[in-house]
Order: C-alpha cells, then structure tokens, then sequence
C-alpha cells in the first residue's frame, strides 16, 4: 500500500515537472522575438562582466606587468594577499567607513526619497508638481566630480554660501573649515548624496503609487479617511514591493563606495590628509596602495572581498524577504 501511494506520487511529480517544462518552452516560443531582442545585452553582460572574472586570478599571484607576461607564468603566493589586507590596520578604519557612509546612503536615500514621493503625489497641481519634480531631478545629472566641487565651494571658508548663511543666522561665530575636520564627512557626504540622487529615487516611486488602485482612495474617503490616513494605510503599503526590491539592489552595493551611489569620485576628491581617517573607503583604498603603487594583486584582492560579500548579502536579503512574503530578485 505505501509502495502504490510512493508510485502514485512519483508519478505525479513527474507529470507536474512535465508540465512546467511544457509551460516555459512554450511561453519561450511565444516571446522569441524577446529573446532574440536580449541576445546582445546577454553578450555584452559576458564580455564586460564575466569574461573579465579570470582577473581574479592576481589576487592569488605577485603580479608584475611586463612584456612577456601571462595570467598562468606568474609567482602564485596562494592567500598571501588577503593575509596582508585583513592584517593591516588601516583596512579595519577603511571597511569602517564604507559601512558607515553606505548604512547613512542607504537609511537617508530610502527616507528622503520616499517623503519627497508622498509629497508629491499629494500634490494636485499639475505645473507645480512637474516644477518640483524637474528641479529635484537636475541634480542627477550633474556627475560626480562636478558636485564634489560644487559642494567644495558651498563649504569654503571664502564667502562659501553654507558657512555665510550660518554666520549671518548668528549659529556660528566665525566660518568652519567642514572638510578639514573628519568627523563632519559622513555627515556631508550623506547630504550632497540626498540632493544628488533624491529626485531620481523619488520618481522610482512615484511610478509604483500610479499603479495603485484609486477605487482604494475614494473607499477610504468616503470613510472619513484624510490624506495622513491614506498615506499610511494604502499608498505605504502599495509601495512595499518596489521598497524590498530595490532594498536589495541597494544592499548588494553596501560595501561600494556610498552605497553604488556613484563610485569613489566624491570620496577621492574631497579626501584630505586631515579628514582622510573618516573619508578614505575601499575603493579609495584600492586606488592608493593598489593601482598607484604597482600592487595589482592587493587592488585584485580587495575588490574580490568586496564583491563576495556583496554577493553573500543579496542571497541573505533575498532570502529574508522570501521567508516574510514579499518580492525578491531571484
């Protein structure tokens, strides 16, 4: 009797596998035409994210560039480079400040922008709020290296317009030289990131509240809902899924510089002998003791732990948001 109800559920099984193999060629015939259309987004992702992957291999080498080398006819010195990078004191403050500007990146680009999405969509105005929409936005273009120099300027003590503004508020006495003390850098990174990338993140979600049903809205306002009470018990909720998934996207580039919030340009440029045990990060790190000495194997090094962990990450977020129910990437 328990061997025929084994039998039967093997065999069902197996129907059902049929069946869902059925299923996605089918669903690949009728999308074939999208298919073919992702073939060369596929070749490139391999040759510009994949193939360069062997490079890895110079993390377990002493590799020295020259003429007549190879990736395979170099010193192989196993874990050497690792041993090194966990072992020097300075990594320890570097790994610190990446985390700490990440987590700050991460908690104020999620806050800000969803504020300025409720804000907006709250909004009945059609001019004012495509206004205030566009002006938030501009910003997002601007690259890097230029913001970091606009936020130079904005902070100088020589008629820079943050410390004018304070000394005439009577806050401060006399002008403060920001970028000179390092406990002022997450604060000011955390900031110029919120008015750089604002706009941008805001309209993510601003496109998730129009997929939101209205027929909730008017039920809540016949009930005696206002705006306050809409907010947090229908739009909030309607824009959970799209906070999970890009919370783990944005978790995978936790130990990127900011956050994957635009690479190290912000970090490197505004980094000062004075401020350089807040400011200097990972990718910092690299490009100094790495790149610029010759070492290419400790630079390898780095970006490998870096990427593992950031990998780790995603599938341990990926995971917490299946167990409690909701969107995930894979």
């Amino acid at each position: 009797m328990q061997e025929s109800n084994l039998n039967t559920e093997v065999r069902s099984s197996m129907v059902v596998r049929k069946t869902n193999r059925k299923k996605m060629w089918d669903t690949i015939k009728n999308q074939k035409q999208l298919m073919f259309m992702s073939v060369p987004l596929l070749i490139y992702i391999f040759i510009f994210n994949y193939y360069p992957l062997y490079g890895w291999l110079m993390a377990f080498q002493n590799y020295r560039p020259r003429r007549d080398a190879t990736m395979f006819n170099q010193e192989w010195v196993g874990l050497d480079n690792f041993k090194f990078l966990f072992t020097q004191h300075d990594f320890g403050r570097v790994l610190r400040n990446t985390i700490g500007m990440s987590v700050i990146n991460l908690i104020l680009s999620f806050v800000t922008a969803i504020v300025l999405a409720l804000l907006l969509n709250e909004i009945k105005n059609l001019f004012v709020k495509k206004t205030i929409q566009t002006i938030s936005y501009l910003p997002y273009f601007i690259s890097w290296v230029i913001a970091a120099t606009i936020v130079s300027q904005a902070l100088s003590t020589d008629n820079g317009i943050i410390n004018n503004m304070l000394v005439s508020l009577r806050i401060i006495d006399e002008p403060i030289l920001w970028l000179a003390e390092g406990k002022y850098f997450w604060g000011i990174f955390g900031i110029a990131n919120v008015w750089k990338q604002v706009g941008f993140n805001a309209i993510i979600y601003l496109g998730a509240m129009a997929s939101i049903d209205p027929n909730l809205y008017e039920a809540a306002e016949i009930d005696g809902a206002g705006r306050m009470k809409k907010m947090l018990h229908i739009t909030l909720p309607g824009i959970k899924s799209t906070f999970v998934v890009l919370l783990i996207m944005n978790v995978a580039h936790l130990l990127s510089t900011g956050g994957g919030a635009g690479g190290f340009e912000f970090q490197y440029l505004l980094g000062r002998g004075s401020n350089i045990a807040w400011s200097e990060t990972i990718d910092v790190f690299t490009l100094r003791y790495g790149i610029r000495m010759g070492n290419f194997s400790l630079a390898t090094a780095a970006g490998m732990f870096k990427t593992l962990v950031s990998i780790s990450l995603v599938f341990l977020v990926n995971g917490l948001a299946k167990k409690l129910g909701e969107n995930r990437l894979i």
